[in-house]
């Protein structure tokens, strides 16, 4: 049974719920995709370079600091250098450098969230959509009950039922492995927004003597 044959045969089991439900899953699993894809593109979980980056500076080499920064080229070490090229120029305004780096680290985070919402919407309407299917499928197997002249068959009613459940079955299936992508997503940004904001913190707090901070000539 093909692809197509199975969706027809749920369409006629579930009506056009079932036809919403896939659609969602659908474009659930495109946004998961995009998402894992964005993650493996911009390199946001390495954070080796960035530590690397930030222990030099505060051990007292910026320069070296500066370099690693440079070349790693993921969001958190890009943030870390501009930091501390901004503490080596001593005419920068340190409160200026504050804001500017919570800003571009809020934008580096909401970048990362994009998508999500619709993703969280997903997963908290598919089972609302898949109850709502149960409902209307067991008026309808109540009303055939009604509407059988031979009295109340059993058969009927139980397959009026287990049809009226396959969208519950359905919508639970669309909504359990969204709920679990978004929270494994939520997840890892937040510990990505921590670790940022650790890194930065050692930066302005931990930075070495002016002597050894200034900018070389």
């Amino acid at each position: 049974m093909t692809a197509i044959d199975r969706f027809i045969a749920l369409y006629s089991v579930g009506g056009p719920v079932i036809a919403i439900l896939v659609a969602m899953s659908v474009i659930a699993l495109g946004i998961v995709i995009a998402k894992f894809g964005q993650f493996a593109f911009t390199r946001s979980h390495r954070l080796a370079a960035a530590r690397a980056a930030v222990s030099a500076f505060t051990s007292g080499d910026p320069s070296r600091a500066s370099d690693l920064a440079r070349t790693a080229g993921t969001p958190v070490a890009r943030l870390a250098g501009r930091a501390i090229d901004g503490l080596r120029d001593s005419t920068t305004d340190e409160a200026r450098l504050r804001e500017e780096i919570a800003r571009l680290g809020n934008d580096q985070l909401r970048a990362l969230r994009g998508g999500l919402r619709p993703l969280e919407l997903i997963a908290s309407l598919a089972p609302l959509l898949g109850l709502l299917g149960t409902v209307l499928g067991m008026i309808d197997a109540f009303q055939a009950l009604e509407n059988s002249r031979s009295g109340v068959d059993p058969a009927v009613l139980s397959a009026g039922i287990w049809q009226a459940l396959s969208t519950t079955a359905v919508g639970l299936a669309v909504a359990i492995p969204a709920v679990a992508a978004v929270s494994w997503i939520e997840a890892r940004i937040q510990r990505l927004g921590e670790e940022m904001d650790s890194l930065i913190t050692q930066i302005f707090t931990q930075r070495p003597a002016p002597a050894q901070n200034r900018s070389e000539p």
